[in-house]
Formats: C-alpha cells, sequence, structure tokens
C-alpha cells in the first residue's frame, strides 16, 4: 500500500464504511476532546445558570445549602431591585443612553477614518494607524484623571454627554481598527469602474463600500455596545449621582448587612439580557463577518 493509500484520505473512506470502528487511540483522543468541550461549556455556562437562580430566590434560600436547586421562586427581586433606594430604572436608561449614543458616534467616524487608512496614502499613515492601535494598550486608570480633571473644568461632571465622549476613546480606535480589515477586502477595481462611470467618492462609499463591509460594520457596533455597556471604572469616576450606570448599580447592593446577592443576581440578569437578545439578533451577521476574516 503507497503512502497516499494509507494516509489521511484513506482513513476518512474507512470510516465511510458500515460497521467501521476507529482505532482505539483515535477513540480516546475523540472521546477526550469532547470532554474538554463539555467541561468548558459547564465553565461558562454555570455562573449564568447560578446567577439565574439566584435572582429568583429569596434571602433564606440564597444562603441555604441544604437544597440549592429546589425553592420556591419567586419576582420580589425583580420588582425591589426598579424602588427606592436602588432605583435601576434610571441606571439602565443611562446605560442604554451613553451605549447608544456611543456607538451612533463612534461607527460613523470610524467606518469614514477606516475608509482612509484603507483607501488614501498620505504623510505619517502608517504611523498614524499604529498611533490608534497603540491606544487600545493605555490603560484606563492612567486616563481617568486627566478625563476628571477637564470635564470638571467643562462642566461636564455626572453627565451623559461626558460617558460618551469618554467610551468613544475606549471603543474608536478597536472598531478603526475592525472595519479597516473589512473595507481592505472591497475590491478597489469596483470601486474605481464607479468613479469611472461617474459617481462620486460618497456615493461609492454609500452604495458599493458600506454594504460590502456591513457584516463587519455591524460586528464592530455590537463589540463597541458591549464595551460601553460594561464599562465600570470610567463610570464609577466621572459620574455621581445622575449620570450612574447599571454596572455602577450593581455597587449599591453592598450594604450594612452585607453582599444582597439576591438583589446583586437580579441586577445581573439586567445586565445580560440585552446582550443576549443583541447576539441573538445580530448572529448571523457575526458569522458572516467571521467566515469573510478567514478567507480574506
Amino acid at each position: 500500500m503507497s503512502a497516499a493509500e494509507s494516509g489521511p484520505h484513506a482513513r476518512l473512506a474507512a470510516q465511510r464504511v458500515k460497521g467501521y470502528r476507529a482505532p482505539a487511540h483515535e477513540r480516546g483522543a475523540h472521546w477526550l476532546g469532547q470532554m474538554v468541550i463539555f467541561v468548558g461549556i459547564c465553565a461558562i455556562l454555570l455562573p449564568i445558570f447560578w446567577i439565574a437562580l439566584t435572582a429568583f430566590k429569596t434571602p433564606r434560600d440564597v444562603y441555604s445549602l441544604s437544597s440549592p436547586l429546589l425553592f420556591t421562586p419567586t419576582l420580589d427581586n425583580l420588582r425591589t431591585v426598579f424602588e427606592h433606594p436602588w432605583n435601576l430604572g434610571g441606571k439602565i436608561f443611562n446605560s442604554f443612553a451613553v451605549a447608544l449614543g456611543t456607538v451612533g458616534m463612534a461607527i460613523p467616524m470610524a467606518t469614514l477614518a477606516a475608509y482612509a487608512f484603507s483607501r488614501f496614502d498620505f504623510r505619517y499613515k502608517q504611523g498614524l494607524f499604529l498611533a490608534v492601535i497603540a491606544s487600545q494598550f493605555i490603560p484606563a486608570a492612567v486616563v481617568v484623571l486627566p478625563y476628571f480633571l477637564m470635564f470638571k473644568e467643562a462642566g461636564l461632571l455626572d453627565t451623559r454627554t461626558a460617558l460618551v465622549l469618554v467610551n468613544m476613546s475606549i471603543v474608536l480606535p478597536y472598531a478603526v481598527w475592525m472595519m479597516k480589515g473589512f473595507i481592505d477586502a472591497v475590491p478597489l477595481e469596483i470601486e474605481e469602474s464607479a468613479m469611472v462611470d461617474g459617481a462620486s467618492r460618497a456615493r461609492v462609499i454609500a452604495e458599493i463600500v458600506l454594504p460590502a463591509a456591513l457584516p463587519g460594520i455591524i460586528t464592530a457596533a455590537v463589540f463597541s455596545f458591549t464595551l460601553t455597556w460594561n464599562e465600570f471604572l470610567f463610570a464609577l469616576i466621572i459620574s455621581k449621582q445622575d449620570a450612574l450606570t447599571l454596572p455602577i448599580g450593581l455597587i449599591g447592593f453592598r450594604t450594612e448587612r452585607g453582599d444582597l446577592w439576591e438583589l446583586m443576581a437580579a441586577g445581573g440578569i439586567l445586565i445580560t439580557a440585552p446582550m443576549f437578545i443583541i447576539s441573538l439578533l445580530v448572529q448571523k451577521q457575526f458569522v458572516r463577518s467571521l467566515t469573510a476574516g478567514s478567507v480574506r
């Protein structure tokens, strides 16, 4: 038997034969791989499952070790977090306003910047793009004090506007870097052909580039929304009362009698639910973006 006949193609052909039984070492490796995947999935889902259970428990059931899975569910926690003094309703509104405002401003700016980096040649192009990428590696703790002083002088402390501006500095470099890759994948010949036929640069971007790069734009928008929705440090320092977001609201559940785990879990559900819904709505576009990135 030649090397080609005994190679991987021959093994795959043999596996299609009815009654074929793989060698013991192959079956062991396959079983081990499945176990690793199963353990990984459990490690990811178990905390989410436990938070979901805790959100519907009474304080007594939270600390009960006799029957952690058997309890009478209650909706009191989900009602309590919207009442005084927790008032998570206003914090949820602030989180949505800041996240949507950040995405609404950052994505158009990032798209135009990514197009410029992808299509135009200008002085210091590589240096500027590297500076954009390098800005992502600056620790937030380093820049939070300058932002605080700047917004204090401008009278923007404890405002949603300040949080939108500071979050744009976080998501904008990431969005530019991501969308440049997708715009690079759009054939330049198509744009040149359209411009020869009389189309303006703005029309080429709107009718050719944006539809072709739409999966990447949607992916960048989802990640930008997620980063803004979960941002903690800047919201903690810059907001005091009126602009508090949902992650900051969870701190309030640490009281003099200890951590109110049932209320914290209810707030955790409110934080994760929008991310889960958005992921279901855009999963097709997200898969398309991953596929496009793999063949670029």
